[in-house]
């Protein structure tokens, strides 16, 4: 069905942290909401790029050589490859995830976090 996703609402729909939800699909690519607490596992994907766009909130990227901070509005592609590490200031964060299908949340890294099927709500 061609429905509009509303992100408030799919936000509303879960408050469980780095466990990212799916809310659409775009050729072989997802559409994914998370939100953020605290710091994540530093990981890197070898072969898929990361879309993050923040929805509420700020979120800081922590690379092996510097710090880039997001807030609303704001988003961040980290190529393949790059080891990276994110994160939420003050508290929470609301993130959208635009990358591919395949792209495990935690990476090359194991983690109690990591997500293999990610639940859809859309």
């Amino acid at each position: 069905m061609l429905e509009p996703v509303n992100l408030s609402a799919a936000f509303a729909r879960f408050s469980d942290a780095w466990s990212p939800k799916v809310v659409g699909d775009v050729n072989d690519m997802q559409v994914k909401v998370a939100r953020f607490r605290g710091d994540f596992v530093w990981h890197r994907h070898e072969a898929e790029d990361e879309l993050f766009l923040v929805h509420r909130g700020r979120m800081v990227m922590r690379l092996r050589d510097r710090e880039l901070v997001l807030g609303p509005g704001e988003l961040l592609i980290v190529p393949r490859g790059v080891e990276h590490c994110p994160g939420a200031l003050e508290g929470e964060c609301e993130v959208v995830l635009f990358e591919p299908r395949a792209t495990l949340n935690t990476g090359d890294a194991e983690d109690p976090r990591t997500v293999r099927a990610p639940e859809r709500l859309a």
